[in-house]
């Protein structure tokens, strides 16, 4: 599938072309802090009058600074903020519970799982899980799980998860998703074990669900935001290279391209909105198209059912709780 739109299209560009397909909707996106993607587009989608953009984040003070801004440039549109802390599962189920309570929102059109965190030192969640794993994984697939309901209520549910071409750096490390509480840990490749299952969620409640809910992944690009703001890159790149290269990854020897907010949050107005996609359930997409693994970062351990349903299960053991799902 070809797509007119490609990796300098910017959202405020998308949000033009598909503003019919946003007006109405009732759009919740995790990690929404100021100087993120997420912030970028609940700022941008926002201009095409949704119904309701229901903003989640850790730190509601930060959320609340980017429902603010959305309704001084959009005073007719509905924010409302919930918090949302990805790296407890109770505080995850709290959420959910909060969520689900709403009675004048019986219906949740988007979820954008955009939320998570990057290379960080290790460190365990307080259930116990590799911080990454549990948060940006195990974290969104509980919530999302959760609310599905609503998920479920709505006419052309989408469910968009943000990835990022950092998958290369490590399949799912199926008996040591951990890395031995720290003994085996590299923070690069805990990072692409997180991002890896990303797209194998979405790949998951594409098989699962189809074609109630049409759910993609999506690499938005390299951007300078708060994502990697505790990273000392003038050493930070020489160890992800050094991971690249020991894989013998193309971008161990690559310059990065770096491209603007806009250009990075374009891809998740594609994914939430595109109505191309309808026949391309479970894609990754980058650049405002699906990625082509032939000339694009696309590693075959994300886009195996196989390992999708695997690594469903595993995550279903880890939180505790089983979700099935009948045929439509």
């Amino acid at each position: 599938m070809t797509s007119p739109y490609g990796a300098t299209t910017t959202a405020d560009e998308l949000v033009k072309d598909f503003a019919a397909d946003i007006k109405g909707k009732v759009i919740l996106t995790t990690g929404v802090s100021p100087n993120s993607l997420g912030a970028t587009f609940v700022e941008s989608i926002a201009k095409a009058d949704p119904a309701l953009l229901i903003l989640a984040g850790r730190k509601p003070e930060n959320t609340q600074q980017t429902a603010d801004a959305v309704t001084a440039a959009n005073p007719d549109v509905k924010v409302r903020v919930l918090q949302l802390d990805l790296g407890s599962l109770a505080a995850v189920r709290e959420a959910a519970a909060t969520l689900n309570s709403w009675s004048d929102v019986p219906h949740l059109d988007v979820l954008v799982n955009n939320a998570g965190i990057m290379a960080v030192d290790f460190a365990l969640t307080p259930d116990g899980f590799e911080s990454q794993f549990g948060t940006n994984h195990l974290g969104h697939f509980l919530f999302t799980n959760l609310i599905m309901d609503k998920i479920l209520a709505a006419k052309a549910p989408r469910i968009v998860n943000v990835s990022s071409d950092g998958h290369r750096l490590n399949p799912i490390r199926w008996y040591d998703y951990n890395f031995s509480n720290g003994e085996t840990y590299n923070k690069w490749h805990a990072y692409g074990q997180s991002k890896t299952a990303n797209i194998l969620m979405a790949l998951s409640i594409a098989e699962k669900l189809g074609p109630r809910v049409v759910a993609t992944s999506l690499h938005p690009g390299v951007i300078a935001t708060n994502l990697g703001s505790h990273i000392d890159w003038s050493v930070g790149f020489d160890g992800l290279r050094a991971v690249d290269k020991s894989l013998g990854n193309k971008e161990g020897w690559t310059e990065y391209i770096y491209r603007s907010p806009q250009a990075g949050a374009a891809t998740h107005v594609y994914a939430a909105f595109s109505p191309s996609l309808i026949d391309h359930n479970g894609a990754y997409l980058q650049d405002c198209h699906i990625a082509d693994p032939w000339v694009e970062t696309v590693k075959p351990w994300a886009t195996s059912p196989i390992e999708a349903e695997r690594l469903w299960k595993l995550s279903e053991k880890l939180v505790g709780q089983e979700f099935a799902y009948p045929s439509p």
